[in-house]
């Protein structure tokens, strides 16, 4: 854990008793401060308060007194309309944040600033995190990771000598950091998301800059620029005199890292510095890992390794779960667990990595469902469509690609083993890739896997 010393003796009230909420609460309890915490549900009230966190509504709450309310990120902060907690602390005038910001708070407080890494972007966040804290580890670093992924920041060891801290943030959580300063800035991509929760693109964007404008004097900052929100971004942090890594899987970069094949290539001034293959390297497949990689690179660099240690760590990556995993071959058909690919543009990174495909999506859809998806259309011999998206998904689907309303992930994994299998290809391959949230169906993307997981695990061969 990592106290919380900034709010010593300050009397704080906390929103959101969720796994981020206890972790901020016993931080802020340990670090001296007065908490008063609530949630809308009574079932995380009852269960803080049996860890001796003190509860009380906080519509009953004296705000004069407060200094802050710490809010968890996933309660609405301005879209689609405040929550009322943090009406109350505005109409009060306390301030409104969040754990990331208590984290950013501590850090400055420390005899010793520790070196701390923050990532975000609309898709590849929780790889490039998990890969950067695997390089840093080959590399001898005591590698602290979690925020958005893993553990919630809050509930990490506290700084000391050689630690660094490698931070998942979603807009959500910078919404909640106005001092979010880190060492190293990644912005991968930027892309439609969430937009129920930040009202337009133009918000989500720059709620998203902020991560990378904020970054401390002497610092980098990583950013993607195979996107125009975010080359636009690259062009004003690096305007505002900010040390900028630039980063492409399209285009060739006389200073920065660029895809060129199977090989990423590290350029200077216009020549090429260090090259480094991902050819056979399969949990950093495709394109999409490609630039995963090289924001990992760049990252680890700018934090002290060298590029034959990170090479090292790149080809000894084991990959996350959920993400394009390899789960199993059965015979030549390989099943590959993408739940992760909860929109339209995480999806297209899966179906531009494989051909001969057998598709399964669906789910509760988002805004555009797969029609950005037509171009790849090709590459999938046929689609198996579960959830509330099934009838929307074989609309756009139509006459071009043969498809089977599944309902359900167990009959779409069975159908799609058979087919692949009977399909005389060479390497055919079933991937779950949704394009949509699980929540019709699952509590989350994580438990659709691995329902996927053990249904794939139970074929026989």
């Amino acid at each position: 854990m990592i106290p919380v010393s900034s709010f010593h003796d300050r009397s704080v009230a906390l929103f959101g008793l969720g796994g981020s909420g206890l972790a901020t609460a016993r931080a802020l309890i340990a670090g001296g401060a007065k908490v008063m915490a609530w949630d809308d549900s009574p079932a995380s009230i009852e269960k803080a308060a049996a860890e001796g966190i003190p509860t009380g509504d906080l519509h009953a709450l004296d705000w004069s007194g407060i200094r802050a309310l710490v809010l968890a990120p996933g309660v609405p902060l301005t879209h689609p309309e405040p929550h009322w907690s943090v009406r109350l602390a505005q109409d009060a005038g306390v301030e409104v944040i969040g754990d990331i910001e208590l984290f950013c708070r501590e850090r400055r407080l420390a005899t010793r600033r520790p070196p701390f890494a923050a990532i975000t972007g609309t898709n590849g966040k929780s790889t490039t995190t998990a890969l950067l804290a695997h390089l840093l580890r080959v590399g001898g670093r005591d590698a602290q990771i979690g925020g958005n992924f893993g553990p919630a920041i809050l509930g990490l060891e506290p700084p000391k000598s050689g630690r660094v801290y490698v931070i998942e943030c979603s807009s959500y959580q910078i919404d909640l950091a106005p001092s979010l300063d880190p060492a190293v800035g990644i912005l991968l991509n930027l892309s439609p998301d969430h937009l129920d929760r930040h009202g337009s693109m133009e918000h989500y964007a720059q709620v998203k800059e902020r991560l990378v404008a904020g970054v401390e004097a002497g610092g980098t900052a990583v950013i993607g620029v195979d996107d125009a929100w975010c080359r636009a971004i690259a062009d004003r942090i690096e305007g505002a005199g900010r040390q900028v890594v630039r980063l492409s899987v399209l285009e060739d970069l006389a200073d920065g890292i660029f895809l060129d094949g199977t090989d990423l290539v590290v350029a200077q001034g216009g020549a090429r510095v260090f090259t480094l293959p991902l050819a056979g390297i399969g949990s950093l497949r495709g394109a999409h890992n490609a630039q995963n990689a090289a924001a990992a690179f760049a990252a680890a660099r700018a934090l002290g390794l060298a590029p034959e240690v990170i090479a090292t760590g790149i080809r000894s990556f084991p990959g996350l779960a959920h993400r394009m995993e390899q789960v199993r071959t059965i015979g030549n058909v390989l099943f590959v667990n993408d739940s992760k690919a909860t929109n339209a543009d995480a999806a297209e990174r899966a179906l531009v990595s494989f051909e001969d495909i057998f598709w399964i999506a669906g789910g509760k859809p988002k805004a555009g469902g797969i029609e950005p998806l037509r171009p790849y259309f090709p590459r999938v011999k046929k689609a198996y469509l579960i959830g509330v998206a099934a009838e929307e998904f074989a609309a756009t689907l139509g006459a071009e690609v043969p498809f089977e309303m599944c309902g359900t992930l167990d009959v779409a994994v069975a159908s799609a083993a058979r087919d692949a299998a009977a399909s005389g290809l060479t390497h055919p391959v079933v991937l779950l890739s949704p394009a949509c949230a699980s929540f019709d169906q699952f509590r989350n993307f994580e438990l659709r896997g691995d329902a996927f997981r053990m249904l794939v695990s139970s074929l026989t061969s």
